[in-house]
């Protein structure tokens, strides 16, 4: 793929976002934005689901539209499903729609996604075989080797978690953590009138958020946090994007860190995402319980 162009088509959140919570599954693909922006030297499209950072599982539907384009331009699919054990709703692997769109189509797992280790950097694609050679050809120039008493690791992972249920009781888990951890937005969310907190000087009305279907994140919406006029951010900070001073502040004044997720996006798209910060529940009970403790520092 050296010297190809980039194209982006972003999923759009939901109009209401600022006002109401609703399931990331409200984020959405315009499907005529995705055709206008192939054309007859498109070659690949990279999809992610579950997504990060929305938490979004890319429906049956959405699937096959997106396999069915593919085939009728002959694109390849590279579909990153790096979560694919961690869902909460139903999941679809497009490769298994039908024999034409598997034949276009690159999968790839994470063994550090799945096990929680993501610093094993273990992983693997699963395609047909006149595409993966070509993968297998770059791999070994560009990384020569993995570990293999890592890879080893993860193949008794597997075993083991098959015979032990753990794919289960990790969204079992997981799950969970994400409900809990959300009371403290549902809490925030709720319909007072505008509330002062002198020391940090900050107005809040409703905190808002995409109730992830995948994955271990949650996008809260914080557009309606008004942050103080003359903060002192530093110069790095002041001029990024809003999501970034909300970042900065959230950690300066409350102890609690989030990502600005403006960090996924270019510079064309990251106005979607500027009210938003991305938080994580893959932590044990008691941090995540003094994390709320700590936001609710913003009434």
């Amino acid at each position: 793929m050296a010297g190809g162009t980039i194209k982006y088509v972003a999923l759009q959140p939901p109009k209401d976002a600022a006002m109401k919570t609703s399931s990331a599954a409200n984020w959405t693909i315009n499907m005529q934005d995705l055709r206008r922006a192939i054309n007859a030297k498109t070659k690949m499209i990279v999809l992610n689901s579950p997504h990060n950072p929305v938490g979004k599982i890319l429906s049956k539907a959405e699937c096959q539209a997106i396999g069915d384009l593919c085939v009728e331009n002959n694109i390849i699919i590279l579909s990153d499903e790096v979560y694919d054990r961690l869902y909460y709703v139903p999941f679809t692997r497009i490769a298994t729609l039908s024999p034409d769109i598997a034949k276009l189509t690159l999968t790839v797992g994470s063994a550090g996604k799945n096990f929680y280790a993501t610093g094993w950097r273990v992983g693997w694609l699963i395609g047909p075989k006149d595409l993966i050679k070509y993968v297998a050809a770059a791999h070994t120039r560009i990384c020569y080797s993995s570990v293999s008493p890592l890879q080893e690791a993860a193949a008794v992972g597997f075993e083991e978690a098959d015979k032990n249920g753990f794919w289960d009781e990790s969204k079992k888990e997981m799950k969970g953590k994400m409900d809990r951890f959300n009371e403290v937005f549902d809490e925030l969310g709720l319909p007072v009138s505008e509330v002062c907190d002198c020391r940090l000087d900050v107005l809040l009305t409703v905190v808002k958020y995409s109730d992830p279907e995948g994955g271990y994140f949650v996008l809260v919406n914080l557009s309606k946090v008004q942050l103080p006029v003359d903060y002192d951010f530093p110069p790095h900070v002041a001029e990024r994007p809003r999501d970034f001073k909300l970042s900065w502040f959230l950690i300066m004044e409350l102890g609690v860190a989030a990502i600005p997720p403006t960090e996924f996006y270019t510079e064309q798209n990251a106005h979607i995402a500027e009210n938003y910060l991305r938080f994580a529940v893959c932590k044990n009970d008691d941090v995540l319980e003094k994390a709320k403790e700590r936001l609710r520092g913003l009434k």
